[in-house]
């Protein structure tokens, strides 16, 4: 099934790595159905794969050494959840310029030149992966200089608000629509990043705070009868959207999913493998369990 028949979205899906100066277009992508069927939503905050001028000018890494920070072609693997009713918002701005899944004020103020107040670090910030990060996906720092805070008000003004807006809105719309919402936030990890017993998948619910355990239950038999090894919320719990979005007593519910990278990709190269098509097949096989969930009433 292509692209066409999920209905429309914001601009094309399949974005290359591409350089923009100031970008114009909407800081993501959004797929709709036809007609939405279910109360999902899929969205993808680190796969943007578009690389502003102005941090290329900046950086001191190379475009590979930046793209390690993106959960690659994840918006991909999520893209069919549209033909089987949901709404899918990927980013399409890189990661590296602005992190869309942190608090906006989760700046580290060593990186920026005009005297930013000092407060308690996130050891998010203090590991180099705040709103605006430090660091590369593979541990290099990314700046030649400091910047400005005005640049770092940019950024959020034209990629982080945008996004939110969009995804705020669809959480209400969904939620007036069906009487409860249930968000996906679609992840990849890499491969040493997976914790002691290396599954395949983390699944993040803020230990129940941000999902109701029915959904995080349904999302890992479905995934455990596809042959993946799951864990719950180790090593990775989850982040700033489903802490912002997750309210399991107002029926609107937030679950991260982290797939480990190296099922689909290259983690050298970023390049597609041989398991690219199978994981794309399989979460479009979850996105329909919970669609059918959502029809028998059965998600909370």
């Amino acid at each position: 099934m292509d692209g066409s028949d999920y209905g429309h979205a914001a601009s094309a899906l399949n974005v290359p790595e591409t350089v923009c100066d100031r970008c114009v277009e909407p800081p993501f992508v959004l797929i709709e159905p036809l007609r939405r069927t279910a109360p999902l939503i899929f969205s993808s905050p680190h796969s943007g794969r578009r690389y502003p001028a102005d941090l290329l000018a900046q950086t001191r890494v190379g475009l590979l050494s930046l793209r390690r920070s993106e959960d690659a072609y994840v918006d991909e693997l999520f893209a069919s959840a549209a033909a089987h009713g949901a709404a899918v918002l990927s980013a399409s701005v890189a990661r590296a310029y602005v992190d869309l899944n942190r608090d906006p004020g989760e700046l580290d103020p060593d990186m920026f030149e005009d005297g930013m107040p000092k407060v308690a670090a996130s050891a998010r910030v203090q590991a180099g992966l705040g709103a605006i990060p430090r660091i590369s996906g593979d541990g290099q720092a990314l700046y030649r200089r400091k910047l400005s805070l005005v640049e770092a008000e940019q950024r959020i003004a034209e990629v982080h608000r945008p996004y939110h807006a969009m995804l705020a809105n669809l959480v209400a719309e969904t939620k007036t629509q069906f009487g409860c919402a249930v968000l996906v936030d679609c992840h990849s990890m890499p491969s040493s990043a997976r914790g002691a017993q290396a599954p395949d998948i983390v699944l993040g619910d803020r230990f129940g705070a941000s999902c109701h355990a029915s959904v995080t239950t349904l999302v890992e038999a479905t995934l455990r009868r596809l042959g993946y090894r799951v864990a719950r919320n180790t090593p990775f719990a989850g982040g700033h959207t489903t802490q912002s979005y997750g309210r399991p007593s107002a029926h609107m519910h937030a679950l991260q999913i982290e797939i480990n990278r190296a099922l689909y990709v290259d983690e050298r190269t970023l390049e597609r493998t041989n398991g690219y098509a199978r994981v794309r097949a399989d979460m479009g096989r979850l996105a329909e369990t919970l669609s059918a969930a959502a029809l028998h009433k059965s998600l909370a």
